[in-house]
């Protein structure tokens, strides 16, 4: 399982900004089919040294400091500082950090990555959200718990299922609507009683209404193409990509009294 680094890939975004951040792929990875290859979640009952590897392979490959925070998600909107994570055993759906080199970081399989950055570099955040995290305001109480202001924010949103192959009922839209924001969707041409939800153009409405006017996408939709990302909805049983973000190891420092 030591094979070479330079089959990894990760999508950096177009940030001039005082951080590490990115977004993994599926390739590069230790891990055997239907995993295959660079899973990085422990919950999906693959093998948990594969997922070791493969972790180690992302922290080498990304120079990162350290291993990310992982957390266990739950859909739900709690917000945590990095400090207080026991990896891959403390429940949230969003880390962030306002100490240099401490790497947050969220798994998806579909759902969308939001990667938050202080424009100084003095606080950044990783943010787990699908419909259910959009509908209970992950995103707004990500906002709020920063100790900087929604405008001194960057925000990048990662690859996610595209709405062409993201159909859900009424009842999902009447539930983001009671976050005030009107979900981007469609009706099917499918199905009656149908639409097509688009999470990401629906989560930059969101970033956009609360104050944030730097946001940036990576329009790769994670069903549609299997050689690079995996689909929980596609496949079912299947691995999981990153989007992982932290403060430069030498950068300023923490921005403020963390709240």
């Amino acid at each position: 399982m030591n094979d070479a680094l330079s089959d990894i890939e990760i999508l950096r975004p177009d940030w001039d900004l005082p951080v590490q951040a990115g977004f993994t792929t599926r390739p590069g990875g230790a891990s055997l089919p239907p995993y295959d290859a660079l899973n990085l979640a422990l919950h999906v009952d693959d093998d948990p040294a594969r997922v070791r590897e493969n972790r180690r392979r992302l922290v080498s490959q990304a120079g990162l400091s350290e291993q990310p925070r992982w957390v266990a998600q739950v859909h739900g909107m709690r917000v945590v500082h990095a400090d207080e994570v026991e990896r891959d055993v403390t429940e949230a759906d969003a880390v962030w950090t306002d100490q240099p080199g401490e790497v947050c970081a969220v798994l998806v399989a579909d759902c969308l990555p939001v990667l938050l950055a202080d424009r100084a570099g003095g606080c950044v955040a990783a943010v787990h959200a699908g419909w259910r995290g959009l509908a209970a305001g992950i995103l707004q109480q990500t906002l709020a718990t920063l100790p900087v202001a929604a405008r001194d924010l960057a925000a990048c949103i990662g690859p996610c299922i595209g709405s062409e192959a993201y159909e859900v009922g009424p009842d999902v839209i009447e539930s983001i609507k009671r976050r005030d924001i009107q979900p981007v969707h469609h009706p099917s041409r499918r199905a009656r009683d149908r639409f097509q939800l688009d999470l990401a153009a629906t989560a930059r409405d969101m970033l956009a209404s609360a104050g944030v006017a730097d946001i940036r996408r990576f329009a790769h939709c994670t069903h549609r193409d299997p050689a690079r990302f995996f689909s929980y909805r596609r496949d079912g049983v299947t691995g999981r990509i990153a989007g992982y973000i932290a403060c430069e190891p030498n950068g300023p420092g923490p921005h403020g009294m963390r709240r």
